[in-house]
């Protein structure tokens, strides 16, 4: 009897005996998910602050623009207000890139539309709107002051005829006639001081105004540039730096 006693606890397989494996594998499995939640919680992406930066940034200049805009509408205080009507936008691109400027452009256009209509806010955008995201284009790949002066006087002379036909549309009256009128006698003007007895004719009427268009929007650029030059550089932002004549003159002056 003993024999087979000791037969039977010879042939108990080896999984039914008691070890340390058996009582350890319930600690083992109860922290698994713990671990593995741990894991894929440090794995989760964090949220940095560039993002709710770019926003709170580009809001804020696209309600400069707006306020800069409607404060020289009501309040005119000649071009002082207006050489600054894209520089907030121009900072947005240069700060944020494309995506971001013509998000403020666009929430400026949107903000003017509901503080003064969407009229107002059409002439903003064309030219004031698209020339800051251009500005902001060119001064960020470091473009020199001609190109970047002579393509804004390009969208700034087109921005010009766009507002003449848009309000012209709205009034039912034909301003560049009264442009023209305007000027015909400003060179008949200059003919009689010359003594020169002659009628302008039309065709160059219509060429000196377009002429004194695109001179206008060329010192317009070029003043908008100067103002960025000495006002974007104290805020980190600087843009390309003007021409050497330009220096030597403000140096002169600040001697």
């Amino acid at each position: 009897m003993s024999d087979s006693s000791e037969d039977r606890h010879s042939e108990r397989p080896p999984d039914s005996q008691p070890g340390p494996t058996q009582s350890a594998s319930p600690e083992s499995s109860s922290t698994r998910p713990t671990d593995l939640h741990t894991s894929t919680a440090l794995a989760e992406p964090q949220v940095t602050s560039a993002a709710p930066l770019a926003m709170v940034e580009t809001a804020f200049l696209a309600s400069t623009a707006s306020l800069i805009w409607l404060v020289n509408y009501y309040f005119p205080m000649g071009p002082l207000l207006r050489i600054f009507f894209p520089v907030p936008i121009a900072l947005t691109y240069l700060r944020w890139g494309h995506r971001a400027a013509w998000m403020s452009a666009l929430v400026s256009g949107l903000l003017l539309s509901v503080l003064m209509g969407p009229t107002r806010s059409i002439l903003f955008l064309m030219p004031f709107g698209l020339l800051g995201v251009q500005l902001g284009a060119l001064w960020r790949r470091r473009a020199n002051w001609f190109v970047s002066i002579s393509i804004g006087t390009i969208i700034g002379t087109f921005g010009f005829f766009f507002r003449i036909w848009l309000v012209s549309i709205l009034l039912g009256d034909d301003l560049w006639a009264y442009i023209t009128t305007q000027i015909t006698e400003l060179v008949e003007w200059g003919f009689v001081k010359l003594g020169l007895l002659i009628q302008p004719e039309l065709a160059l009427v219509q060429a000196i105004a377009a002429i004194m268009i695109v001179i206008n929007n060329i010192v317009y650029l070029f003043v908008v540039h100067l103002a960025a030059w000495l006002l974007l550089e104290r805020l980190g932002n600087p843009i390309p730096a003007p021409p050497k004549w330009v220096q030597v003159i403000l140096d002169y002056e600040a001697d």
